[in-house]
């Protein structure tokens, strides 16, 4: 995609200050597509935020005279960029949520109150977040959104529809995500409500990691989401998760720079350990987001859990010891599963999120490679049936695992569809180390993908031969003819 041209200005290095950064309390249940941060960002190019809130531009621009929104394909915003988001009146998005009647109220956060509402140009269902004049976020943050998601375009990020800047009213228009987020989906899960299988669960952590792909190494400069976690995940129909919330994200080093230096910002348990103590903020920091988001997702436990014993409270700070020994490993998924998950699919999952979440920032893989060891992984689907039929479950070493309980060593088989690489627990120095495995992970998705390039190559070169020689016989006909 093309360069942000908006983010030419010059920004002013901000000095880290942890000691004073508002990073947040995890664990506290928030609802989807709210936004759930006590923060302030620094984009470059961004004035400070103003105590009181100024119209924008495009505002001043927009006759007030009738009460309807001025359509605009294109429209500027604030820094004088063309954005291809609509712009709103509040009287539309009021008529569009009944008055913000309590019915239409999903939930609160940060940003202010998000609503349900059907906009009445175009019957569609949006999600419209309010910022809170009197709250934690500001100008700042409502710019930083609408020209983050006006210029970044995937289907893993949430899609903004338009906005509002009628006087000081800053509204948010979103495509409504009918799942909710993917935190309503692990935690606190109510009786009535199905956990997610392991399935779904891989598949929402590679939808999120090729969001964070984009952000990384598609945009230019890359985009460091620093806001990565379950809250901030939505999901469609079909459980395809697409990231949310972009007022924390910031442009990435450029150029020969390997860091960008920022106060920080994020939520506790969230942060990357280098980043919360210095400032120093890379595309690996969100790397380690997503790995805690990861352990999430097999453990079903939260980042930070206040009202487990002391030493289960943090899940990352739980889940390291446990890395090392492969036998511990089924304590690590989420009881909810109730046994139903591949124990080799456990194993590797295991290894992707113990590499995302290494203390040294340059002991965790890139954004790239995750996607590739979790397309792998998301390939080698769990068919429960199958594993009941066979006697198998998760809790249990399936039968051409048997050598992972008792400490001897596993060739798998051709059964699997996997290499003969031997398996040995005597921990994660050896041969199969998390990084080994990860790495394994990787070659083997590689693998999967030349073989297909190469099937739809020889395809492609089949279908080709056979016009030329239809074109060979047409002209031979005509000749005759």
């Amino acid at each position: 995609m093309g360069c942000f041209p908006c983010f030419d200005a010059k920004e002013e290095e901000e000095k880290p200050n942890s000691a004073n950064s508002p990073v947040k309390e995890g664990g506290d249940h928030r609802h989807h597509q709210v936004n759930h941060r006590n923060r302030q960002n620094n984009l470059h190019g961004f004035p400070p935020t103003p105590t009181k809130l100024s119209p924008l531009p495009s505002e001043r621009l927009r006759s007030k005279s009738n009460g309807g929104s001025k359509r605009e394909q294109a429209s500027k915003d604030p820094l004088g960029v063309r954005i291809a988001a609509q712009t709103f009146t509040f009287r539309e998005l009021a008529a569009a949520t009944k008055n913000f009647r309590k019915e239409c109220f999903l939930g609160e956060g940060g940003f202010g109150r998000v609503y349900k509402g059907k906009l009445e140009s175009s019957g569609q269902v949006v999600a419209v977040k309010q910022l809170d004049r009197n709250g934690l976020q500001g100008n700042r943050e409502f710019l930083v959104e609408v020209l983050m998601l006006s210029l970044l375009h995937h289907p893993n990020l949430v899609n903004l529809i338009g906005y509002c800047a009628d006087g000081d009213q800053r509204l948010l228009v979103y495509e409504f995500m009918p799942l909710g987020c993917l935190e309503d989906h692990l935690h606190d899960l109510p009786p009535e409500k199905e956990p997610l299988d392991w399935n779904t669960r891989m598949k929402i952590a590679a939808g999120a990691a090729k969001g964070l792909e984009y952000l990384h190494d598609k945009a230019n400069p890359p985009v460091i989401y620093r806001d990565f976690k379950t809250s901030n995940i939505l999901l469609d129909d079909g459980y395809e998760p697409k990231l949310s919330d972009f007022g924390l994200a910031k442009l990435g080093p450029v150029g020969d720079k390997s860091h960008v230096s920022t106060r920080v910002m994020g939520t506790y348990g969230y942060c990357a350990p280098e980043y919360a103590m210095t400032g120093q903020l890379t595309v690996r920091s969100d790397v380690y987001s997503f790995g805690v988001v990861f352990l999430e997702l097999i453990t079903g436990r939260k980042a930070i859990d206040s009202s487990r014993s002391h030493g289960e409270q943090n899940l990352v700070a739980w889940a390291r010891p446990l890395f090392g020994d492969r036998r511990k490993f089924p304590k690590l998924a989420d009881p909810n599963l109730q046994g139903q998950f591949p124990m080799r699919g456990l194993y590797q999952a295991l290894a992707i999120a113990s590499m995302c979440v290494q203390e040294q920032a340059a002991a965790r893989p890139l954004i790239a490679d995750v996607v590739s060891a979790l397309s792998y992984l998301t390939n080698q689907s769990y068919d429960v049936n199958t594993a009941s039929a066979a006697g198998q479950k998760g809790t249990d070493p399936p039968k051409d695992t048997k050598g992972i309980a008792d400490g001897s060593k596993l060739t798998r088989n051709e059964e699997t569809r996997e290499s003969g690489r031997k398996w040995d627990v005597d921990g994660l120095e050896k041969s199969d180390s998390p990084k080994e495995t990860t790495r394994m992970l990787i070659r083997d998705a590689n693998r999967e993908r030349a073989v297909a390039e190469a099937k739809m190559w020889g395809e492609n070169w089949r279908e080709k031969r056979r016009q030329g020689n239809q074109g060979s016989f047409d002209g031979s006909d005509s000749r005759m003819g």
